[in-house]
């Protein structure tokens, strides 16, 4: 469905899924055709010979053998993703985190192929980088990725073997110029790899701005609804053996359950994005003229540092559904008092959800770093992150309100 428009592709994804689920498969005369494709939860699979089985290991375009290797559902999901991203292929984690985990290991960083990453990233990617990685031999040099002159004098310096960011930074909602970081990376012979779960494929396409490989916290945008944990790779062939290999022998692999409740969340992506992206612009612009709110960070807005930035990456799609804001004159005892003031906002430690969510950073995304590291990257004791769902705009507005109020600013 190649030549059908991102948001036609987004609904029909998974409609491919192949002959043992796929609903345009033959069916008995009178037996109708199934709108939406299946579930394949088997874990084996068995074959007409041995001979088979034993070319289905080596060829698995043969047919699937053992559900760690890979299965039906969990592969429509991977190549409804690889083709809203278009990416040459796709797999599915079991989280974003192993997703994040599996890319590294298939891009074969080690000693000697270390990592160049943004400072900017999400608390549990960078203690990945900081306590798994570096430990085993792994040098990683964080840097500030949105100074992109800076960037390439640090990857000509290291010549990594990988060089990591995300789309739109968590929490400061901070952007780097994707163009010039992939041909800096390739300069060097690096590979250039994006966390794109803030943006979604329906805001921005990494890939299109050369990027090698793309991850997403499936558990937010993609599916969508708060029921699933998930992760994906979509990337260039020339990584897809690699990631692979990983899958099959790390043990990450989706289940055939969560994957197809990602794939039916899938479908409605471009609806959701257009109302989260929305939504999103509302409040942000209502927060900025707040007397009780300090700063407000999203890239919509015509004072963010790069907001033509945005507009060159993002083509006019949307600017995500996230956004953050300071509590003016405030630290963690009004923050709390605000978040325990909220009715319809719901406190909870995540965000793309079709609900809107607020997030203390300093207690949840990067309550691994202390104090010191938080402050250093500009996430204060008042930063607050809110990811906004669905719902009518005002009433996001209104609950935001009142909790300002019953936080009693000075």
């Amino acid at each position: 469905m190649s030549d059908f428009h991102f948001d036609t592709r987004a609904v029909h994804a998974g409609r491919d899924a192949g002959p043992i689920q796929d609903p345009d498969e033959p069916r008995p005369e009178g037996m109708g055709t199934p709108v939406v494709p299946g579930i394949q939860p088997s874990s084996g699979y068995y074959f007409e010979s041995l001979d088979a089985l034993d070319q289905a290991f080596d060829d698995p375009s043969r047919g699937y053998v053992y559900a760690r290797h890979g299965g039906p559902t969990t592969a429509a999901f991977a190549r409804a993703v690889a083709d809203l991203e278009g990416a040459d292929g796709a797999l599915a984690f079991g989280s974003g985190m192993a997703a994040i985990h599996a890319v590294l290991l298939a891009a074969e960083v080690g000693p000697g192929k270390g990592i160049v990453a943004s400072r900017d990233l999400y608390g549990a990617t960078q203690g990945l980088l900081t306590n798994v990685f570096v430990p085993q031999g792994v040098q990683v040099r964080l840097v500030d990725a949105t100074d992109s002159a800076a960037t390439r004098r640090a990857i000509e310096a290291e010549r990594p073997r990988v060089v990591y960011v995300e789309t739109i930074s968590n929490p400061l909602m901070r952007l780097v110029d994707l163009p010039a970081l992939a041909e800096a990376a390739r300069a060097v012979g690096a590979l250039l790899v994006v966390d794109n779960t803030f943006a979604s494929p329906y805001v921005c396409r990494p890939l299109e701005h050369r990027a090698d490989a793309v991850v997403h916290s499936a558990t937010k945008y993609l599916a969508g609804h708060g029921d699933v944990t998930a992760g994906v790779v979509a990337a260039r062939e020339a990584l897809l053996p690699g990631l692979g290999l990983v899958s099959r022998l790390v043990g990450g692999t989706l289940g055939a359950f969560d994957a197809w409740l990602a794939l039916r969340g899938l479908r409605t992506l471009s609806l959701r994005m257009e109302r989260h992206c929305a939504n999103a612009m509302h409040v942000a612009t209502s927060l900025a003229k707040h007397p009780r709110v300090g700063r407000v960070f999203y890239p919509g807005l015509p004072d963010h540092p790069q907001h033509a930035l945005a507009g060159r990456l993002f083509g006019g799609r949307g600017y995500s559904g996230i956004l953050s804001f300071e509590l003016k004159d405030a630290g963690a005892r009004e923050v709390r008092r605000f978040m325990d003031a909220l009715r319809l906002v719901l406190p909870a430690p995540t965000m793309g959800d079709v609900y809107s969510l607020a997030l203390y950073p300093a207690q949840a995304s990067h309550r691994g770093l202390t104090a010191q590291q938080r402050a250093a990257l500009g996430i204060g004791d008042n930063l607050i992150r809110l990811s906004c769902g669905v719902e009518a705009a005002e009433d996001i507005i209104r609950d935001v309100a009142q909790a300002l109020e019953a936080a009693q600013l000075r």
